[in-house]
Order: C-alpha cells, then sequence, then structure tokens
C-alpha cells in the first residue's frame, strides 16, 4: 500500500510564511458598519479587491455583526473575524449568487484564486433556514424555479457558507461555520488545502453536509468539531477525469443525521491515498464509515487508524454499485483497524433538527456490510482490531432474511440504487454481511450482540479468499447448535483462532 505523501509540512510552513508577512484592514475603514443591519455586500467587496490588489493581507471583522450577500475572496486575502463578531447572511436569498463557474451559490465564493484563508475565533453565518424557507416563498410566487417540486430548492440554488473553485492554496483556520442553506463548505477542484481547528454548526435545512472535498488534491482537515444534518466528512468526484488524492483527516469529531465517513455519492473520477486518525463519531443515523462508489469511480489505499462511533445506526458499509450504463467500478486496497463503536436499537440521531428518514422499516438492525456487484468485486480489504456491540433484539416475526443456499441468493443487488446499508431492508446477519468480495481479512475482530438475534453472526457470499485470524462473536443466550458464520459459494475460506 503506497505511503501517503508528507503534506503537512508544507502546508504548515505555508499558513506561518503568509500569515506573518500579512498587512492587516479594518473592514470599517472601508465603510462597513458592524450593526447587524446595513448590508455590506459592496464595501466588503470593494476592501476585499483592493487588498488583492496591493500586495495582498488580512481584512478584519471586529466590534459586531457584519452582515453580507455573496462575497468573493481574492488572492493573497485572508479575512479574519475576531472572536464575538460575525459574517452574518442576508435574509435577501435575491442577495446571494449562483456563480457561473463553480455551478453553485455560495455566501462566500473564491474562484480559480491563489493564498486566500479565512481565520479568527468569530463565525460566519448564513442564516440559512431563514433564507432558503424564503426562498420557497419565492418558488410559490413563481419567481424561482423548482424543478423537484419538494418544497425545498435544489442544493445548487442555495447559498453554502463557503464555495472555494479551481483554488491553490487554502487555509480556513480556527473560525465556526454555523447554519448554511446548503452544503456547509465546499472545496471543488482544489489544491493544498488546511482546514484546522474549525467548528461546524450545520444543522439548520436540507443537505447540510459539515465539509465537502470535491476532486481535490493534498487536503489535511484536522482538530475540527462537526454537527452536521447530513454527511460530515463527504469526499465525491464531479467528473470522470477528477482525482482527490492525498486527503488526511486527524484528531475530528463528528455526528450527523446521515453518515460519518462518506466517500459519494458523486463517484465519477478517482479516489487515492486517504488516510483518517482518531475519528469520534456519535449520534449519527446511517453509516459511521462508509466507502461507496456507484458511479463508476475507483477508489484505492484507503486506510481509516483510530475510530470511536458511539450511538451510530451502522458501523461500516463498504460497497459497490452501478447507477449508470457501462459504469465500471472498483475499490481496493481499504484497511480499517483500531476501530470500536456500539450501535443502539433505537433512532441514533432523534431529537435534531432534520433527523434521517424512518421509511426504510420494517427491517432489524442491519449488520456491517462489504457488498460488491457481480463482477466487480471488492478487492484487498483488512479489517483490524475491530470491536462492535450490537443491541440484538431482532426479530423473525418482524422482519426475516433466511440463510439457506437459496434465500441468500435470491438477495437482490439493488446495484442501480443509491447506496446506503439499509436499502435492502432485512439482510442475514447480525454482525457482518459480504457479498461479491476477493481477499477479505479480519484480524483480531470481536462483535457482540448483546440480546437475543435469530440471524448468524457472519455471512459470506461469492468471497474469494476469506481469512479469519482471531475472530470473536459473543451472544447472550445462544441457542444450542446455532451456527454463527454461514458461507456460501466461498473459496479459500480460513479461519483461525
Amino acid at each position: 500500500m503506497k505511503k501517503l505523501l508528507k503534506i503537512a509540512p508544507v502546508l504548515t510552513l505555508a499558513l506561518i510564511s503568509f500569515s506573518a508577512g500579512a498587512k492587516d484592514y479594518l473592514a470599517t475603514d472601508f465603510g462597513a458598519k458592524a450593526d447587524g443591519q446595513t448590508l455590506n455586500t459592496a464595501s466588503l467587496q470593494a476592501a476585499i479587491d483592493y487588498i488583492s490588489a496591493n500586495g495582498g493581507g488580512r481584512l478584519v471583522l471586529t466590534g459586531g455583526d457584519f452582515v453580507s450577500g455573496t462575497i468573493y475572496l481574492k488572492s493573497d486575502v485572508t479575512l479574519h473575524i475576531d472572536e464575538g463578531s460575525s459574517l452574518l447572511g442576508s435574509l435577501n436569498p435575491w442577495d446571494y449568487v449562483r456563480d457561473p463557474e463553480a455551478n453553485w451559490t455560495s455566501f462566500v465564493f473564491s474562484i480559480m484564486q491563489k493564498n486566500i484563508g479565512i481565520s479568527g475565533k468569530g463565525e460566519i453565518n448564513c442564516r440559512g433556514f431563514q433564507v432558503a424557507t424564503k426562498g420557497v416563498d419565492y418558488c410559490h410566487l413563481g419567481l424561482i424555479d423548482d424543478p423537484l417540486k419538494l418544497d425545498r430548492l435544489q442544493e445548487g440554488k442555495r447559498p453554502e457558507n463557503l464555495h472555494f473553485f479551481k483554488c491553490d492554496g487554502i487555509t480556513i483556520k480556527d473560525i465556526t461555520l454555523r447554519n448554511p442553506a446548503s452544503w456547509n463548505q465546499q472545496y471543488d477542484k482544489c489544491r493544498n488545502i488546511l482546514v484546522d481547528g474549525v467548528k461546524v454548526d450545520a444543522k439548520s435545512y436540507w443537505n447540510n453536509d459539515g465539509i465537502d472535498i470535491v476532486d481535490c488534491s493534498d487536503v489535511i482537515i484536522r482538530n475540527c468539531d462537526f454537527d452536521a444534518a447530513d454527511d460530515v466528512y463527504c469526499f465525491k468526484s464531479h467528473s470522470k477525469d477528477g482525482v482527490s488524492e492525498n486527503i488526511l483527516v486527524e484528531n475530528c469529531r463528528g455526528r450527523s443525521s446521515a453518515n460519518g465517513i462518506k466517500f459519494g455519492t458523486y463517484t465519477l473520477g478517482k479516489f487515492k491515498h486517504f488516510r483518517f486518525k482518531n475519528i469520534y463519531i456519535y449520534d449519527t443515523y446511517r453509516s459511521a464509515i462508509t466507502i461507496a462508489t456507484v458511479d463508476g469511480a475507483s477508489i484505492e489505499d484507503v486506510e481509516i487508524d483510530g475510530l470511536k462511533s458511539i450511538h451510530t445506526g451502522n458501523p461500516i458499509f463498504i460497497r459497490t454499485g452501478s447507477r449508470r450504463p457501462g459504469d465500471n467500478p472498483y475499490m481496493k486496497d481499504i484497511v480499517i483497524k483500531n476501530v470500536y463503536a456500539e450501535v443502539p436499537f433505537e433512532k441514533p440521531d432523534a431529537g435534531y433538527m432534520y433527523e434521517g428518514p424512518v421509511e426504510d422499516l420494517p427491517r432489524n438492525v442491519c449488520p456491517s456490510g462489504i457488498q460488491g456487484i457481480p463482477g466487480m468485486p471488492i478487492q484487498n480489504i483488512t479489517l483490524e482490531n475491530i470491536e462492535i456491540v450490537y443491541p440484538g433484539k431482532a426479530d423473525a416475526n418482524y422482519a426475516f432474511r433466511g440463510s439457506s443456499k437459496a434465500e441468500l441468493e435470491a438477495i437482490p443487488e439493488l446495484e442501480k440504487s443509491y447506496p446506503e446499508f439499509s436499502n435492502w431492508k432485512e439482510l442475514p446477519a447480525w454482525g457482518f454481511y459480504i457479498r461479491h468480495a476477493e481477499g477479505v481479512n479480519f484480524k483480531n475482530v470481536k462483535i457482540t450482540v448483546a440480546g437475543e438475534d435469530y440471524r448468524p453472526a457472519i455471512v459470506a457470499d461469492d468471497v474469494n479468499g476469506l481469512n479469519f485470524k482471531g475472530v470473536q462473536i459473543f451472544q447472550d443466550n445462544t441457542p444450542k447448535g446455532k451456527k454463527q458464520i454461514v458461507t456460501n459459494n466461498v473459496k479459500r475460506f480460513k479461519n483461525k483462532k
């Protein structure tokens, strides 16, 4: 497995050198008012343009709340927001721009710029709930087109907090990002990105992701805290020639009414050389880890080392699919190690705004999954030093899936479906379900079910090379003679204690 490039020292050095020589300019010197009322879009943009044209520096927002519509960061400019101050989004949807290059709407844009940043202990608050609901009002008046007819605008028509497109050299540090109307912060086709010490409160409206990295390279996300209505750490590819590579996420915590770590759903290009270290996921509706390629992308060389998942609906979901004719996705060389996870019986995000849906019933608690598609197996997967505690209580009279050969082979492939662990409703195992894979290695994996469960612990179907070493299975009041590992069409299976 190829080692991740050492990008951290380079980005850190760039941050130090850029900050050290930066000249400060007060936003109020350009006519901006920190009164929480005045629309400052023009004065803030004039300040950014001036600073960029005159050698660069920091535009400092201090002394209160600066209301604005869309602004564009320019090369060599850092937007610095002091503690107790904010960049506050206008409540008028017409004050936000849908950029023709990015094809998105955002509060803060940067398009094809270099050496840009946002810093400070203050916050950027789009006030997305109010903006989005006013946008729906305009849809009802016929002023804004609403093709989805869901009483919520498409994501690209609602403002994100941040959107950076084809930029090089981005530093986002210490800021709080709050209440976007769409995705929270998107980095699209950028390189050399550092997101450090950022706090995200993004649960004000639909599609509030924590962070979206789209076809970017050389990225560090560290020391961040996310509370998101949608996926927390989301990695996408929007083009067949797109590449996401050399990504490091470390020392972060997050909560979601969707997934924690998420590859997808847009997966058109290539993903390679990803590292995750010391990640904490809690109160998350779907999977702590979802690695999915369903639009033809290749995913390879991903390592997750050190993850704790508490009160999360599903620990691990690894999936290939084929949503378009001719897609040939593949996934290989995935290592997940040093993981502790607890799965609750109840809905893990109950009580949060914009909870995950309930239409995936009836089903009992789902197992972790490694699920390829016929002819395109997931290759070379290693799970090491894993402990997962499941709640049990599965009731065969509520939902049932048998584990006979005929029953296993009748499970639908669903290769064109949106990739979620709950798509199949009931699955035939309580711990792990493995299908269409080559080279699956379990080392020191312990799974426990706290209550009764009619299903076996592990089911493997159409697997070439299944190696268990030190796998421990615990079930309270296990029925006598119950088989906890069931295999079908499995070649080269080894099970060592």
